[in-house]
């Protein structure tokens, strides 16, 4: 159980190709322990409305809130974490651009991730390889749970990870992040690179690129952890 001096609110952001739903075991695990958690439905359209999405939901919280963020959803809290609602960021194998960088930049001098393919439509949206999908996102996860997942896609439009992002709520804020050991979806030395620039305090997990669902009970207690180490430098 949260003891009382643990911060109470939990805000949940997904990743591109899905949407919050993945976020249910997770749900379920906080709110069993008397957490307040708020899950956002980010559009996928552009960088900006998935920080307004954010934001709207920061809005709404009655106190420090941690900002907990799956895969693209972590470019997203590393510009809306700056909301003075955000007492703490937990990324679970996400991306964590600097000031001034775009989210592609992360993938500069990384190894490829062959399993991971994105088809772009003409209108600039893109959806996960049908093929490939099981593969690249979701290798631990049963077929039948690998295949809701890939029916059940979100797009991303692809100009988003192009955009810059105005600032980087992690130099500010206490870190967390979760990295899958067998993620497709990023090379691992990106993941560990990221992770390190942020200083933050990193758990692995022995899961593919869906570890907020595969893994939702280690998700759930970092988060757990975050709350409570958060709440003490928000005491001070």
């Amino acid at each position: 159980m949260s003891s009382d001096q643990d911060i109470k609110n939990v805000v949940l952001v997904h990743g591109a190709f899905v949407d919050g739903s993945g976020w249910r075991g997770v749900y379920d695990n906080l709110t069993a322990q008397g957490y307040r958690v708020t899950i956002v439905q980010i559009p996928l359209t552009s960088l900006e409305d998935d920080v307004a999405a954010t934001t709207r939901v920061l809005n709404r919280q009655d106190g420090p809130a941690i900002l907990v963020a799956h895969s693209w959803g972590g470019t997203v809290i590393t510009e809306a974490g700056v909301h003075p609602n955000v007492a703490g960021l937990v990324y679970v194998s996400a991306l964590a651009p600097d000031t001034g960088e775009t989210t592609s930049q992360q993938y500069e001098g990384f190894a490829p991730t062959p399993d991971f393919v994105i088809d772009v439509g003409d209108d600039g949206y893109g959806f996960l390889n049908h093929d490939l999908f099981k593969a690249g996102f979701a290798a631990d996860a049963s077929d039948a749970d690998a295949a809701f997942l890939r029916d059940s896609q979100v797009p991303i439009n692809m100009s988003a990870f192009g955009v810059p992002v105005k600032y980087a709520a992690w130099r500010d804020k206490p870190t967390w992040a979760i990295i899958a050991e067998q993620d497709k979806s990023f090379d691992q030395a990106m993941l560990q690179h990221m992770a390190e620039r942020m200083g933050a305090e990193i758990t692995t997990v022995p899961a593919s690129h869906d570890v907020f669902i595969t893994q939702h009970g280690v998700v759930s207690d970092v988060i757990v952890t975050a709350a409570h180490d958060a709440a003490r430098v928000v005491a001070l």
